[in-house]
């Protein structure tokens, strides 16, 4: 990697603490890695005294690899680069004695934690969900502002807050007595161990004798002080981040830690890496611009030297509907004109619920998709239900599908009747649901649970046999209302409205089989047999996690879109409410949203077009919606308003048809070959 300036001058600077304030796509991982061969080939550091950390277990192995490469597995020995938790989890394994914990303790997962914290408080909170995860995050707050339960408790200005704070006693109390820690504990320990034992602190600070932190700016309380109590007042260490790129302030991260560490490292030297590799001069004038909006401690602006690009498009739609099917009609004209690949593009949006109306459309346009930093439509436990009904309707046999629906809503079939009705069927090597129908069963299984049993199973054929002979879609419809599914999701879900969504996405599915039952003007109509395959396909190719490199349209939230890039971007719903979204603006907290569609901006490379809607359904309601105030705050003359643009020229037109012509050509003369 050939280094520009200020890198270069970012991986030479060692005699103190360093501050690289690295723009979008300004290379700084690869500063990172060149900073640490340079410490160990330039500057006598051994790779067993350096620790580079990060924030994901693919970020610290993707580093790993590359310094690797670039040294050699000698050379590199001993290296640590590792997340903050494995960092903490490793401080912990060492220093059990001190700590009094025995050897062997167990890590506690969110759903662990969640699991005691119901059963610690099963008097006062009464299982109750949205109560639980508010004391959960509660929780986890504290740790990570390092306070522990008795200065909660001493601090504790209300009700709330004490009983809370007793909560958080008994919780603590209880994961010592089990020898256990939470995710939060593997920061929270080793910071306060390093705080309060001299010679704890001493060891490891002579075992790391120089730190690199990459996106410095998502650190929170906890994870700052404990790379100060490493790095000490020599200040051996290297943060790399952006803090205009800082968007998980609901995890704890402050993006101040950018501003503290000039105050607690007085000598710091700050480097800005402003040249960008990735985007086209206009996007990335749009997106300083737009961030311009924001204050800032540590000014930058980025610059490019690749070409100024052509203009951000901005397209109006009437509703979420058109727009999707406006984004989907414009990228398969896009790719047809471009001779692009699907991979090439992607599509961001605010909220995940944004993506369901989008699968359905690529889906029905049979282009291949990919989508993540979200759950998908098919991976969500009600439409894994619905399907399952539909896999046994048109396949009985289909033991997988009739064990998820079994009791589905409760039948009272436990665990005891269908470890029998599983036995039977095996012995006689039949499926579960045809083993149900035989006389021999009665030996294993008799009274109330045969009964019921015998009851869902014929009830299951005469479904079938009216879907097949009737109006299918109609006999679907009234087999969720017969077996009060609506009724059983209120039962289970954490709230009302959680509730609604889910049913909203069973309506959504019963939508697609409907569409698919009936047939359209392009589509004939399909079985239930059709559609059930075309849809369990769709699944499974959606759980196929070696399609990394697949060529699929990736569909993402802007969250999970940091760090990525790709050639064409959409980014959909710029509506004030959305993107702002509306939480944030009521919280007064609109400079992390500018900084979201920062991140949404910066990672087109070379087009970027903006979608909007006039109106949109929300809660059951249409409402009117004004312009997101981010697209205000970008320069005009770089933005191309769909409504407002003179009408083409006959050249102008002339010469698109010429360009699709000639790449029909190609492709039958392709198709030939």
């Amino acid at each position: 990697m050939k280094l520009n300036p200020r890198q270069d001058e970012a991986v030479k600077y060692v005699s103190g603490p360093c501050l690289v304030l690295a723009g979008a796509g300004s290379g700084k991982t690869g500063v990172i890695c060149q900073k640490i061969a340079y410490l160990i080939q330039k500057c006598d550091y051994s790779a067993r005294n350096i620790a580079a950390v990060t924030f994901t277990n693919k970020a610290a192995r993707e580093m790993k690899e590359r310094v690797t490469k670039m040294l050699g597995r000698d050379l590199t020995r001993g290296l640590t680069v590792s997340t903050f938790h494995s960092l903490g989890l490793d401080i912990v394994r060492r220093e059990l004695k001190t700590l009094g914990y025995k050897p062997g303790f167990t890590l506690f997962d969110d759903q662990d934690t969640l699991a005691l914290l119901k059963e610690l408080t099963a008097d006062e909170l009464d299982n109750d969900k949205e109560l639980l995860n508010k004391l959960q995050t509660m929780i986890s707050n504290w740790k990570n502002d390092l306070l522990l339960p008795d200065a909660v408790l001493k601090h504790a200005v209300d009700a709330d807050t004490r009983l809370y704070g007793e909560f958080y006693a008994r919780y603590h109390k209880h994961m010592k007595a089990y020898n256990a820690l939470d995710f939060d504990d593997l920061i929270l320990i080793p910071t306060l161990l390093l705080r309060n034992y001299p010679e704890v602190r001493e060891r490891w600070r002579k075992k790391i004798r120089y730190m690199l932190v990459d996106e410095y700016q998502d650190t929170n309380t906890s994870q700052y002080e404990l790379v100060k109590l490493i790095t000490g007042e020599r200040g051996r260490l290297t943060v790399v981040g952006d803090d205009d790129q800082s968007i998980y302030s609901w995890r704890g991260a402050k993006p101040q830690n950018l501003v503290l560490l000039g105050e607690d490292y007085p000598s710091l030297k700050l480097i800005k890496l402003e040249q960008n590799y990735r985007s086209s001069g206009r996007i990335l004038k749009c997106a300083n611009i737009l961030i311009a909006n924001n204050p800032h401690v540590y000014d930058k602006a980025l610059f490019s030297e690749l070409d100024y690009g052509v203009e951000l498009r901005v397209l109006q739609t009437k509703n979420e509907e058109h727009e999707v099917e406006r984004v989907v009609g414009d990228l398969i004209g896009h790719r047809f004109m471009n001779r692009s690949h699907y991979k090439d593009y992607a599509i961001l949006y605010r909220g995940n619920h944004q993506s369901r109306l989008l699968e359905k459309a690529l889906m029905t346009n049979r282009i291949p998709y990919k989508i993540s930093g979200g759950t998908s439509f098919f991976s969500r436990s009600e439409i894994k239900d619905v399907m399952a009904y539909l896999r046994v309707l048109v396949n009985p046999d289909d033991d997988n599908a009739f064990l998820r629906i079994v009791n589905v809503p409760k039948r009272e079939l436990g665990p005891a009747t269908l470890e029998k009705l599983g036995s039977y069927a095996n012995m006689r090597q039949i499926s579960m649901f045809a083993a149900s129908f035989e006389y021999g069963l009665e030996e294993y299984l008799t009274g109330r649970g045969l009964a019921k049993l015998q009851a869902f199973t014929r009830w299951l054929v005469e479904t079938a046999d009216n879907a097949e002979r009737g109006d299918t879609a109609a006999v679907l419809r009234s087999m969720i209302r017969e077996i009060n599914y609506e009724d059983w999701l209120y039962d289970s879900s954490p709230s009302a409205k959680a509730a609604e969504m889910r049913m909203k996405n069973v309506t959504e599915l019963f939508s697609w089989v409907t569409q698919m039952l009936e047939g359209d003007e392009d589509d004939e109509p399909m079985t239930l047999a059709q559609v059930v395959t075309r849809l369990t396909l769709r699944d499974m190719m959606e759980r196929n996690e070696e399609e990394e490199f697949a060529d699929q349209v990736q569909l993402m939230t802007l969250h999970a879109s940091k760090g990525l890039e790709f050639p064409y971007v959409y980014l959909i719903g710029m509506e004030e409410g959305l993107l702002p979204h509306q939480t944030s603006i009521d919280e007064n907290n609109v400079e992390e949203e500018r900084r979201l569609a920062y991140v949404g901006v910066t990672r087109a490379q070379r087009e970027l077009t903006f979608t909007y809607a006039r109106e949109r359904r929300q809660f059951g309601e249409l409402s009117r919606t004004e312009v997101s105030r981010f697209m205000y705050e970008m320069p005009q003359d770089d933005l191309n308003w769909e409504n407002h643009q003179p009408k083409k020229t006959q050249e102008e037109k002339q010469a698109t048809a010429k360009v699709g012509v000639a790449n029909l050509r190609a492709l039958l003369n392709k198709g030939q070959d």
